[in-house]
Protein backbone atom coordinates (compact mmCIF):
# COMPACT_ATOMS: atom_id res chain seq x y z
CA UNK A 1 0.00 0.00 0.00
CA UNK A 2 2.50 2.12 0.53
CA UNK A 3 4.30 2.08 -2.54
CA UNK A 4 1.24 2.89 -4.56
CA UNK A 5 0.84 5.87 -1.48
CA UNK A 6 4.62 7.07 -2.78
CA UNK A 7 3.63 6.44 -6.53
CA UNK A 8 1.49 9.83 -6.17
CA UNK A 9 4.65 11.81 -4.58
CA UNK A 10 2.94 12.81 -1.44
CA UNK A 11 4.49 15.44 0.48
CA UNK A 12 6.83 13.76 2.99
CA UNK A 13 7.41 17.26 4.64
CA UNK A 14 3.69 16.91 6.12
CA UNK A 15 3.96 16.54 10.22
CA UNK A 16 1.42 14.38 12.50
CA UNK A 17 0.06 16.55 15.78
CA UNK A 18 3.26 15.87 17.63
CA UNK A 19 5.26 17.40 14.47
CA UNK A 20 6.67 14.19 13.52
CA UNK A 21 7.01 13.21 9.64
CA UNK A 22 6.04 9.49 8.09
CA UNK A 23 9.38 7.92 9.37
CA UNK A 24 9.00 8.63 13.34
CA UNK A 25 5.90 6.68 13.31
CA UNK A 26 6.96 3.97 11.44
CA UNK A 27 10.06 3.58 13.39
CA UNK A 28 8.56 4.05 16.83
CA UNK A 29 5.62 1.42 16.04
CA UNK A 30 8.21 -1.03 14.36
CA UNK A 31 6.87 -1.13 10.98
CA UNK A 32 10.58 -2.13 9.23
CA UNK A 33 9.22 -2.14 5.64
CA UNK A 34 7.54 0.90 5.84
CA UNK A 35 11.05 2.48 7.07
CA UNK A 36 12.27 0.73 4.52
CA UNK A 37 10.13 2.15 1.82
CA UNK A 38 10.65 5.75 3.28
CA UNK A 39 14.01 5.40 3.25
CA UNK A 40 14.92 3.56 0.18
CA UNK A 41 12.44 5.75 -2.32
CA UNK A 42 12.06 8.74 -1.04
CA UNK A 43 14.26 12.48 0.12
CA UNK A 44 12.96 11.71 3.77
CA UNK A 45 14.45 14.03 6.33
CA UNK A 46 15.95 11.28 8.77
CA UNK A 47 17.17 13.80 11.58
CA UNK A 48 13.04 15.56 11.55
CA UNK A 49 13.17 16.84 15.06
CA UNK A 50 9.24 16.38 16.53
CA UNK A 51 7.61 18.54 19.00
CA UNK A 52 8.91 16.03 21.92
CA UNK A 53 12.25 16.48 20.51
CA UNK A 54 13.15 13.01 19.08
CA UNK A 55 14.17 11.70 16.03
CA UNK A 56 13.06 8.54 14.58
CA UNK A 57 16.16 6.80 15.89
CA UNK A 58 15.25 7.99 18.82
CA UNK A 59 11.80 6.79 19.22
CA UNK A 60 12.89 3.56 17.61
CA UNK A 61 14.88 2.84 20.60
CA UNK A 62 13.13 4.82 23.15
CA UNK A 63 9.43 3.72 22.20
CA UNK A 64 10.97 0.02 20.92
CA UNK A 65 11.33 -2.94 22.94
CA UNK A 66 14.64 -3.57 22.13
CA UNK A 67 13.84 -6.50 19.71
CA UNK A 68 14.69 -7.72 16.30
CA UNK A 69 12.50 -5.28 14.84
CA UNK A 70 13.32 -1.90 16.51
CA UNK A 71 16.94 -3.54 15.99
CA UNK A 72 16.95 -3.67 12.58
CA UNK A 73 15.10 -0.10 11.88
CA UNK A 74 17.91 1.39 13.72
CA UNK A 75 20.27 -0.76 11.41
CA UNK A 76 18.48 0.75 8.12
CA UNK A 77 18.68 4.22 9.74
CA UNK A 78 22.26 4.44 10.53
CA UNK A 79 23.41 3.96 6.92
CA UNK A 80 21.00 6.85 5.27
CA UNK A 81 22.19 9.31 7.85
CA UNK A 82 20.59 9.14 10.80
CA UNK A 83 22.27 10.96 13.92
CA UNK A 84 23.55 9.13 16.33
CA UNK A 85 24.59 12.21 18.06
CA UNK A 86 21.32 14.39 17.98
CA UNK A 87 19.90 13.92 21.43
CA UNK A 88 16.58 14.32 22.98
CA UNK A 89 15.32 17.84 24.51
CA UNK A 90 17.79 16.62 27.73
CA UNK A 91 21.07 15.97 25.48
CA UNK A 92 20.05 12.13 26.03
CA UNK A 93 21.45 10.40 22.79
CA UNK A 94 20.24 7.39 21.38
CA UNK A 95 23.40 5.83 22.41
CA UNK A 96 22.30 6.74 25.99
CA UNK A 97 18.66 5.34 26.28
CA UNK A 98 20.05 2.39 24.72
CA UNK A 99 22.35 1.86 27.26
CA UNK A 100 19.77 2.67 30.21
CA UNK A 101 17.26 0.16 28.82
CA UNK A 102 19.65 -3.03 28.12
CA UNK A 103 19.53 -2.78 24.82
CA UNK A 104 23.14 -4.38 24.00
CA UNK A 105 22.42 -5.05 20.03
CA UNK A 106 21.29 -1.68 19.80
CA UNK A 107 24.46 -0.41 22.16
CA UNK A 108 26.81 -2.12 19.49
CA UNK A 109 25.31 -0.89 16.53
CA UNK A 110 25.29 2.74 17.47
CA UNK A 111 28.58 2.36 19.26
CA UNK A 112 29.86 1.34 15.50
CA UNK A 113 31.94 3.42 13.52
CA UNK A 114 29.62 5.10 10.87
CA UNK A 115 29.35 3.33 7.93
CA UNK A 116 29.71 -0.04 10.13
CA UNK A 117 26.82 -2.23 10.90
Amino acid sequence: MLREVLRAKPDLTRTNRYGGIALIPAADRGHLPYVHELLATTKINVNHVNNLGWTALLEAVILGDGGSTHTEIVRELLPHGADRSLGDKNGVTPLQHAHQLGYTTMVRLLEAPAGRK
